[in-house]
């Protein structure tokens, strides 16, 4: 540990910070679907709408994001990030009808985020990294994501019921304005890990698109999306229908932050040890495991609260191992933008495990069908990453054995 913080420790640190910022603030977002919906009387479509185009928007932009961070800096890239992010909280708050709410949830911050989220930063700190330490310091980072889901969703609850849903956007847009400062602490070592051989945009993309592993992770972490979205965007909703208190929906994404914290370290310290693809199959089989469980069994504040516990631990933990996949298998020299094109395909799968809970809910007057096709997809995820084989491609062996 001290050797890894020796050499990346600043990168570490600042992404860290960073990211419990930017993912507290996100990961509360279900909390503003009552209240908005109930004052202007909009449908649960409208607003699931909103937040699937913010991770969709996110999702197409954050290549070009990934590969402009890769050339010009993590730095420059997170401040212009926090600056549309926190415009789009503002006009959010401002927001009174389905078109303004799309332009701020949707665009502006999901603009926002791909600035200051997993892609970007979490490949600065692969490249900062030495490589036997890799995997750990991504699930170091992307576990202080999860902790800022801890404590921001129960402090933007109170913000809600202290202030109102307006005001409550008002005090987290001055929140997230704290990412500014925060970028200055970003810096890379003095002496960068091997990057690999000198690659150009065009050379990397059509390597990636000629390897099979690439598209079998993508794949994979499109049901990524599906879930923890529909899981955090409509799970409060789901729990109020289901008789229980509405703190407990909170209480219960609160518990999938804190418990997350300590499956993506856990998930960035088996990566480090054992085959990143394989602990993959594993952790979407017992993803589908917990969802039926917490289906069949009798519903109460407690089997809610175990749910939050056991899907919290395998929450992000696909970050890590998904990123450090990537890495090991093309280096890490265009890390940032490759990382954005998998995460692409976890954004199109955010977009319809947001949109598509509101809308079969609207239609149907419950989530039963979404929770059966989170079932499915679990099994698809596990059946797409079992294949992958974590070898770097033949461009880096050739340049390993000439060294």
């Amino acid at each position: 540990m001290n050797s890894l913080w020796r050499h990346c420790g600043w990168m570490l640190l600042g992404s860290s910070l960073i990211l419990a910022l930017s993912l507290g603030v996100r990961h509360g977002f279900g909390l503003f679907l009552p209240p908005m919906s109930s004052e202007f009387g909009w449908g649960r479509e409208v607003f699931a709408f909103a937040i699937a185009l913010q991770n969709l928007i996110w999702g197409l932009i954050q290549p070009f994001t990934g590969a402009f961070a890769d050339r010009f800096g993590v730095r420059r890239t997170v401040v212009i990030g926090g600056v549309l992010y926190v415009a789009g909280l503002l006009l959010m708050a401002l927001s009174t009808t389905p078109a303004a709410l799309s332009l701020s949830a949707g665009l502006l911050i999901g603009l926002g985020l791909s600035g200051t989220s997993f892609s970007v930063l979490l490949g600065a700190v692969g490249q900062a990294a030495p490589v036997e330490k890799r995997s750990m310091a991504m699930g170091i980072a992307a576990a202080a994501g999860s902790f800022g889901q801890f404590v921001m969703l129960p402090g933007s609850l109170a913000l809600i019921a202290g202030l109102g849903w307006s005001a409550a956007l008002l005090a987290l847009a001055a929140l997230i304005a704290l990412i500014l400062p925060a970028a200055l602490i970003l810096r890379s070592p003095a002496q960068p890990a091997h990057q690999g051989p000198a690659q150009t945009l065009g050379e990397a993309l059509r390597e990636a698109a000629g390897h099979s592993g690439f598209w079998l992770l993508a794949l994979g972490f499109f049901v990524c999306g599906f879930q923890v979205v529909f899981i955090g965007v409509h799970l409060p909703a789901y729990l109020v229908d289901q008789q229980l208190p509405a703190h407990v929906g909170t209480t219960v994404l609160a518990l999938v932050g804190l418990f997350n914290v300590f499956g993506t370290y856990t998930a960035g310290m088996l990566g480090s040890c054992y085959s990143k693809p394989r602990l993959l199959t594993g952790l979407y089989l017992v993803r589908g495991v917990v969802i039926v469980a917490f289906l069949w069994a009798p519903l109460s504040e407690w089997t809610a609260y175990a749910f939050g516990m056991a899907m919290g631990f395998l929450w992000l933990s696909t970050v890590p191992l998904t990123n450090g996949t990537v890495a090991t298998l093309f280096g890490v020299r265009n890390l940032s933008m490759l990382g954005g094109i998998v995460f692409l395909f976890h954004q199109i799968g955010s977009f319809f495990g947001g949109w598509l809970g509101g809308w079969l809910y609207d239609r149907t007057g419950s989530y039963e069908l979404v929770w059966q096709i989170c079932v499915g997809l679990s099994l698809m995820a596990a059946l797409l990453n079992w294949p992958v084989r974590e070898q770097p491609v033949a461009r880096l062996r050739a340049a390993a054995q000439a060294q």
